[in-house]
């Protein structure tokens, strides 16, 4: 079983994503800042990080920086509702990048493509 941890401010978001990874068979870990998430990533290994990027205190670019920084560096999944961090050579460093949207489709797909995608080079190391 894949652990994830999801990062968003939005409480709301954030217990519709945790519901809906655990219904497909994910162990989730939720944090509500980045601040939050590098403390979590301190004390548990995940495989995935799925991130917001609009947060209050540290946001999700500077978030995604230091967790590149970190000795584990899981692959990221920018998730954010603005299209224009697209173009954000910072934000390049992420595996995906997702606009939010109600369907969690694209997200769930890119999720199991990029947790594939290192789970094979990970073999292969």
């Amino acid at each position: 079983m894949s652990q994830l941890l999801i990062v968003d401010d939005e409480k709301n978001i954030l217990k519709l994503y945790e519901k809906e990874f655990r219904e497909e068979g994910y162990d989730v870990i939720v944090a509500t800042s980045g601040l939050e998430a590098l403390q979590k990533l301190d004390k548990n290994p995940v495989d995935l990080v799925i991130l917001d990027i609009r947060m209050p205190e540290l946001n999700g670019v500077d978030t995604l920086k230091k967790i590149m920084e970190s000795p584990s560096k899981p692959p990221i999944i920018l998730n954010s509702a603005y299209t224009s961090y697209k173009d954000n050579f910072l934000t390049w460093a992420a595996e995906a990048y997702v606009v939010k949207s109600s369907d969690l489709t694209e997200l769930k797909t890119r999720t199991k493509e990029v947790l594939k995608k290192h789970s094979k080079a990970n073999e292969a190391s």
